[in-house]
C-alpha cells in the first residue's frame, strides 16, 4: 500500500465496516479495507479502514457522525 494512506477505523464487525466504506464513497472519499482477522479463529483480529492522508479529516468527521447516529 502507498505511504500516504492512513488507518482511520478498525472493527471486528465486517458489515459495519462496509457501511462506513459506502458512506465514505458516497462523499467522494477513496477508502479501502484490509481484513486482518485470523481465518481459523474469527474472534481474533480486526478489519481496518484506510483513506488517503489528504482526506483523513473529512473521513473522520463522517465516521464520527455515523457513530453518533448509530448510538441514538
Amino acid at each position: 500500500m502507498e505511504k500516504n494512506w492512513i488507518n482511520i477505523f478498525s472493527s471486528t464487525d465486517f458489515v459495519y465496516v462496509e457501511i462506513l466504506k459506502h458512506i465514505l464513497f458516497d462523499n467522494n472519499i477513496q477508502a479501502v479495507s484490509i481484513n486482518q482477522k485470523d481465518s481459523s479463529y474469527l474472534m481474533f483480529g480486526t478489519i481496518d479502514v484506510y483513506v488517503k492522508a489528504e482526506q483523513e479529516k473529512f473521513a473522520r468527521e463522517l465516521i464520527e457522525k455515523q457513530k453518533n447516529e448509530r448510538n441514538t
